[in-house]
């Protein structure tokens, strides 16, 4: 795929490229308006331009893509079709932190937090894409560009964007200082306004699925433009009416099958791309580049430098995809590196129907924590377990060192029979799974690529308990 699209491809070509640039605004942009209703997990559904605070950590009841065990989240969907907004955060000590900013493209624009800001209490002026600075935030203390004093410009590059805070967390007797830290963070409305926020425009659901799709990013990416360059990429698809203002419904007969063509096409190429986008490193997903797609916005705590941006727009393109699907409102690697893997160190589908185990020696370099968290496949959700235990890492009580300072974690659906074993357990489904490890404030080593992780082997199967073996699940004494 390239900026400049030839329609020679055919229709159906096209709409499957479509589908690529597209599918991050709409999978973003029905997420949103689904929080607004919803919630998402523990955090309550929560009206644009106010925190939800999750209290709890998230589990499998959260079914969103890829959520993270470790932290809680603090929430905000920003419409600032409402005027400026001031972000007031408060002073966090040595927790770490970060509020990671995307907009509706999923660009991740901006970071507020440990390493991008500090730990020191700060305010922050979130402006719409338009915002020239007229003076008129109403307050007493600003100069005369309307920015309170002391306070930092974050400029949104789409009318909506997205605060995804992230607050780490050392045990349930943590949360209540958490909990203080989420309700001291705050979102004011700088100038009065009676108009209610405008929302994500309502598209209905069409016949077809791939009809819907269509044209919600008909729609959505007309009301939310994207970069100028990429705004020349979608322009390229007026030979398939996604750039005009007749619905799709309305199109021809031919235009709506090559929709749907290109649709059921795109999905299955987007899909795979999970598992062969990424190169392989001992059977890890190992780029730390893949939410490098960015080239445009950089305000507070986001690195505008050519080591962290994706130059080629075919690579961007499907970069910026395969995130959203595997990994919606991730962080750059230099906030946080992610590793998957699908695959033992044979190249084989990792399986709850089988045991496995993974060496760390040494356990991941990182400035903050790390963890490996269990999904499901193929929707990524945490996986239900009798242990309640989701992630393991640096923080989990009661696992058990090797002697030489490494660390051995079993992965199965049947709890281990081994004492050791059993305290490192990480479990998994029945079926297919896939493992995420995830180190935050990724040390040295881990950004230059001189740390390896080891791959997960299969242990044999005359050792390994079977999905139809019964076990007693381990008591609270036990799991401590």
């Amino acid at each position: 795929m390239t900026e400049q699209v030839s329609v020679e491809h055919g229709i159906a070509e096209l709409a499957s490229e479509a589908y690529v640039v597209g599918f991050p605004l709409v999978l973003d942009l029905d997420q949103v308006e689904r929080f607004t209703r919803e919630g998402l997990g523990a955090v309550p559904a929560t009206p644009f331009n106010v925190f939800g605070h999750a209290r709890t950590l998230a589990g499998p009841e959260t079914e969103f893509v890829s959520i993270n065990n470790d932290t809680v989240y603090s929430v905000a969907q920003l419409d600032l079709s409402v005027g400026p907004i001031l972000l007031d955060v408060p002073a966090v000590g040595d927790r770490y932190y970060v509020l990671q900013f995307v907009d509706a493209w999923t660009d991740n624009f901006a970071y507020v937090g440990t390493r991008a800001t500090g730990s020191e209490a700060g305010s922050f002026l979130l402006v719409p894409p338009w915002w020239e600075g007229d003076g008129s935030d109403g307050s007493d203390e600003s100069d005369e560009s309307g920015v309170p004093e002391g306070a930092t410009v974050i400029r949104f590059p789409t009318r909506i964007g997205t605060i995804v805070g992230r607050w780490a967390v050392a045990g349930e007797d943590d949360l209540p200082a958490v909990h203080a830290l989420q309700d001291a963070l705050t979102l004011t409305q700088t100038r009065e306004s009676f108009a209610p926020p405008a929302g994500v425009p309502s598209v209905e659901p069409g016949p077809r699925e791939a009809l819907t799709f269509f044209e919600r990013m008909r729609v959505w990416s007309q009301e939310f433009p994207p970069a100028e360059h990429d705004g020349r990429t979608l322009a390229t698809y007026e030979p398939i009416g996604l750039t005009g203002p007749t619905p799709v419904a309305e199109l021809s007969e031919e235009v709506r099958e090559a929709l749907e063509e290109g649709y059921a096409v795109g999905k299955q190429a987007l899909e795979s791309a999970l598992h062969t986008a990424i190169p392989l490193v001992d059977g890890w997903q190992v780029d730390l580049h893949v939410f490098d797609y960015n080239i445009d916005f950089f305000e507070v705590g986001a690195l505008d430098s050519p080591a962290w941006q994706l130059a080629d727009p075919a690579t961007r393109y499907a970069h910026r995809a395969a995130a959203a699907l595997g990994g919606l409102w991730g962080n750059h690697g230099y906030e946080a590196a992610y590793f998957p893997t699908y695959v033992d160190a044979d190249g084989e589908a990792l399986s709850g129907e089988n045991e496995y185990r993974l060496r760390l020696h040494p356990t991941p370099p990182v400035g903050a924590f790390w963890s490996i968290t269990m999904y499901d496949l193929p929707h990524y959700y945490l996986v239900d377990n009798p242990i309640g235990r989701y992630s393991l890492g640096d923080r989990t009580p009661g696992i058990v060192y090797d002697d030489d300072g490494g660390l051995t974690i079993t992965m199965s659906a049947a709890r281990p029979a081994d004492a050791k074993a059993a305290a490192n357990w990480l479990p998994a489904p029945r079926g297919p799974f896939r493992p995420l490890l995830r180190l935050y404030a990724p040390g040295p080593s881990v950004l230059d690529g001189s740390y390896r992780i080891s791959p997960i082997e299969r242990v044999p199967d005359e050792r390994a308990p079977g999905p139809e073996d019964d076990y007693t699940p381990p008591t609270d004494e036990e799991t401590r």
